[in-house]
């Protein structure tokens, strides 16, 4: 059976690796991976990687590497096939039959005469066949003792078009039409793009002509048919589907041409936008606008606006992680996309009403995904402007501000929450929490987000009671106190113990008679049974933790952590940082005294490592 790599990236992409893996080894999360004992060798300290955005294992001691196909097929020695008939049942996506994918991708050609290829071509008036800047048979007429008698005469045989040879040719026909219409030109320059963003976004223009793509492609109806861009009428007469529009070509993650769409030009013509339809190899709901030019550029931010226009204005600007949807509302698919690339995401809207309505929709498509370490923006515009307008007349270090202090998910949602609610009563106050509870339901059950958002709004309602640490008078106090990343920690799992997930791992590091180790072995014990109201579960936590009463207490009171976390996202990012920065000192510590040379070279291995993943976590 022949899969297709279309299939298979398909598969990968819907396939959760840790979770995969999770369910044959033990793995722990480390900073930005997932870590555990590798199943490939005999060890007893974790060298075995998950790396969850890229979807890819790495073991340091016996350098097993890869995908998920990788793994099925070294953990159970399966051929590739048995595991890909796994992996199909798993996604829902089924493999090709008797090679039915690659049959969708090709096409019957219609034999015509051998007509003359034009360097432009006049729709209205004459039918001549497109033909593409690369001949891919110019090689063979250059070869002296070629004897062309061998090649096959195309009048006599059938031939098969491919999809993606056949867009990529349309392309290139809409950007020289480009260069004979003064009005597409004239757009695009109203609307500030360059010739070099022009030519880099390969942007062209569809004739008026009824029927400019029958003409110019006349061999290759039945492929345009496939992928939409001729249509059939009620009264059974093909016509091209984008007309007197500038247009858009729309790549998938590989760069491949897969579809178009077409604003416009003329304002009464209704829609002002028009997307290919779907088709074989053209899926709106699993592809951004965009993507594939901002992963070229190496995008590190990435920013989800309206239109195509918002992507390429930015692109011309310097930012290249701006994307848009293909005339779709935003969907689970298209944030885990983004997610994968970078934890953290921002999504622009309108300041109208619409967009406050789009805003609310995607927050509820978006809480599901956001498991601990995920962070969500919300960049409302001011009215009147989009991305394009708002660089053009405000300039482009002003939209960075505004896009830098964007509010966080939790600030958006109360803001949102509370519209229209007086707080200052006890009801406004009720229905607040009432409607939160309801979306905060729909957050992963198992991260500490949920709780860390719940007592963020019990806070600024009034309705959460601070811990105030009483010093014990009786006793003499034994700890001296330093401001350093082991208090912060400390203070951090005391005040909000859900948090305890990301220090986790350094239980392989602390000592137990250290007060830190101390409170790390106390939360392991006690973790699964934490009240879910999050003042509850600081006085637990505190009841736990009676035997180093005074030490904690001096912590909280001497650090001030309870006014020092500012939001959700603002907790979790100090865990991690707090974390990181205490595993790469005690890993320091422990490697001046290796109990052998095998492992000093893999505590190296672990510090390099950890170093990268502290470097990553700076330039976020």
């Amino acid at each position: 059976m022949a899969i297709p790599q279309q299939t298979i990236d398909h598969i990968l992409d819907r396939v959760d690796l840790v979770e995969l893996i999770g369910q044959r080894v033990k793995l722990k999360k480390t900073g930005r991976t997932y870590s555990g004992c590798c199943p490939f060798h005999q060890e007893k300290s974790p060298s075995f990687h998950v790396y969850q955005d890229k979807q890819y294992y790495h073991c340091f001691g016996c350098q097993a590497n890869g995908n998920a196909i990788r793994f099925l097929m070294d953990i159970d020695s399966r051929n590739f096939i048995d595991v890909m008939k796994d992996l199909s049942s798993q996604t829902g996506i089924e493999l090709p039959k008797d090679n039915t994918d690659q049959k969708k991708l090709s096409y019957k050609k219609t034999n015509t005469p051998t007509q003359t290829t034009p360097s432009s071509i006049n729709t209205k008036e004459e039918s001549l066949t497109f033909q593409p800047e690369h001949d891919p048979f110019a090689i063979f007429s250059e070869q002296e003792n070629f004897d062309h008698s061998d090649l096959p005469i195309a009048q006599n045989i059938d031939q098969e078009g491919n999809l993606y040879d056949l867009l990529e040719n349309v392309a290139q026909f809409y950007q020289q039409q480009l260069k004979h219409s003064t009005t597409a030109q004239q757009y695009f320059k109203q609307r500030g793009l360059s010739q070099t963003t022009i030519n880099d976004w390969r942007l062209g223009y569809a004739p008026e002509d009824w029927q400019h793509l029958d003409k110019a492609f006349a061999s290759d109806i039945e492929g345009l048919k496939k992928v939409g861009l001729i249509r059939t009428s009620d009264n059974g007469r093909d016509f091209n589907l984008l007309r007197e529009r500038v247009i858009f070509p729309i790549r998938d993650p590989k760069g491949r041409i897969v579809g178009f769409g077409g604003r416009a030009l003329n304002n009464e013509i209704k829609p002002k936008y028009i997307n290919s339809p779907d088709s074989d190899i053209f899926h709106k709901n699993q592809l951004l606008y965009g993507l594939y030019e901002g992963t070229k550029n190496k995008a590190k931010d990435w920013l989800m606006v309206e239109g195509y226009m918002d992507v390429i204005a930015l692109s011309q600007a310097g930012i290249h992680g701006g994307v848009a949807t293909l005339g779709t509302a935003s969907n689970t698919e298209h944030l885990n996309v983004l997610f994968k690339r970078n934890p953290r995401l921002t999504i622009a809207f309108d300041g109208d009403q619409a967009g406050q309505k789009a805003a609310r929709r995607t927050l509820e498509i978006a809480l599901p995904l956001l498991e601990d370490g995920r962070e969500l923006k919300f960049f409302i515009l001011p009215n009147d402007h989009d991305p394009d307008s708002l660089i053009q007349r405000e300039g482009l270090e002003h939209f960075k501000s505004l896009w830098q202090t964007a509010p966080l998910l939790s600030d958006f949602l109360f803001a949102l929450l509370t519209q229209g609610e007086n707080i200052t009563h006890p009801e406004g106050k009720s229905h607040v929490m009432g409607e939160l509870k309801n979306l905060t339901n729909m957050l992963p059950p198992k991260g500490s987000y949920r709780y860390l958002l719940a007592q963020s709004f019990r806070e600024k309602l009034g309705l959460g009671r601070r811990f105030t640490p009483q010093n014990n008078n009786d006793a003499s106090l034994s700890f001296n106190i330093q401001t350093k990343d082991k208090d912060f920690a400390i203070a951090l799992l005391i005040s909000q113990p859900f948090l305890y997930k990301e220090f986790e791992q350094l239980r392989a590091y602390v000592p137990q008679e250290d007060l830190l180790g101390y409170v790390l072995s106390t939360l392991d014990k006690i973790f699964d049974h934490l009240p879910e109201d999050p003042d509850a579960a600081v006085y637990y936590v505190l009841g736990a933790t009676t035997a180093a009463q005074i030490e904690v207490t001096t912590i909280l009171k001497t650090t001030n952590i309870f006014n020092l976390i500012e939001s959700p996202e603002k907790a979790l990012n100090l865990a991690k940082e707090y974390s990181l920065s205490l595993q790469e000192d005690y890993l320091k510590e422990k490697m001046k005294k290796p109990s052998s040379l095998a492992e000093s070279q893999h505590l190296r291995l672990k510090l390099n490592e950890l170093t990268k993943q502290i470097s990553l976590k700076l330039l976020q």
